[in-house]
């Protein structure tokens, strides 16, 4: 009977709730349909797989162990692209993971609705812009010969030549870094803009009577208020460390704005195992490469959340 009840119960409660668990529907088929069906693809990086044999060769190709693996890891290209992925990663997190925190506590310190609502605007908006649109306004600002900027320097005496900031192998970790913020911090900054309007204005107040000045209100209420948003963006980002972090892809800056005179400085794990599956056509090799990013990627998610939850009590799981 207590069972009967608790279905129907249950079935009502659901009625009830029809277009929010459609809703939830929905998201779990996109997971379903783009991450968890193609998982079974895996296998490949122990298969000698080609494209002719058809999905069926998935199942049937000859298994080849950790054939593929071996021979990434004995690739002479392997050191310099692990160090252009680690260093673009590592230099993003550097310089870019504390900029949204910033922008959020400076949006928030601002007392002018019209100036504050303007920012925001103008700061998440680039996350809309396609990095394939961000690569084209990049070229024509920075292009060596017709870029804006080049330009201005030229005629203003300050330079003799343009300066290849697009294509010396030099400037590519930076621009990356530089474009990266552009794009993204305003976005980010919306979660910390979340997290800080939760915090209680009664500290504030409080705080201002005991003569605490604003810097001191920053440190000691607002970056206390807003520890476990920085802890659980941070985690996110260490767990797609390889792939950008929280500030944009890699992949889709180095495919777009590498080219063969960068090429020492922008080919990347992603960019390489794309070519080595799309290009060539060797998709076991491919699967295996990327298996192995993802393999790292899981577990820098593990090691960050146990330190996390060590350093301050803060974890995502």
């Amino acid at each position: 009977m207590n069972k009967g009840r608790s279905v129907k119960r249950a079935v009502k409660r659901f009625g009830r709730q029809i277009e929010l668990q459609v809703f939830a529907l929905a998201g779990v088929l996109y997971l379903l349909v783009f991450s968890v069906i193609p998982m079974f693809g895996i296998i490949l990086a122990f298969k000698s797989y080609k494209l002719t044999s058809g999905v069926g060769g998935i199942f049937t190709s000859e298994w080849v162990g950790l054939k593929y693996f071996k021979e990434f890891f004995t690739d002479y290209r392997f050191g310099e692209l692990l160090r252009n992925t680690i260093a673009i990663s590592t230099l993003k997190m550097v310089f870019a993971f504390p900029v949204p925190i910033i922008l959020a506590i400076l949006i928030s310190e601002c007392h002018n609705k019209f100036f504050k609502k303007t920012v925001q605007t103008v700061s998440y908006l680039p996350n809309f812009i396609s990095w394939v649109l961000v690569y084209g306004i990049s070229s024509a600002l920075f292009a060596q010969n017709n870029g804006v900027l080049n330009q201005l320097l030229v005629n203003a005496g300050i330079i003799s030549k343009g300066i290849p900031l697009l294509t010396d192998p030099d400037y590519f970790w930076g621009m990356t870094v530089v474009l990266s913020i552009w794009k993204s911090s305003g976005w980010w900054a919306i979660i910390f803009l979340a997290a800080i309007s939760g915090i209680d204005s009664t500290l504030y107040e409080a705080a201002s009577i005991d003569g605490a000045g604003r810097l001191k209100r920053i440190w000691h209420i607002t970056l206390p208020g807003i520890k476990g948003a920085i802890v659980t963006v941070l985690i996110l980002s260490i767990g797609s460390f390889l792939g950008g972090g929280m500030v944009g892809s890699n992949f889709e800056q180095s495919f777009l704005m590498g080219n063969t005179v960068n090429n020492a400085a922008s080919e990347i794990v992603q960019t390489y195992a794309f070519k080595m599956g799309m290009a060539q056509g060797r998709f076991s090799y491919a699967t295996a490469v990327d298996l192995i990013q993802s393999l790292i990627s899981i577990i820098l998610v593990i090691i960050s959340n146990q330190v996390a939850k060590k350093v301050s009590g803060e974890g995502l799981f």
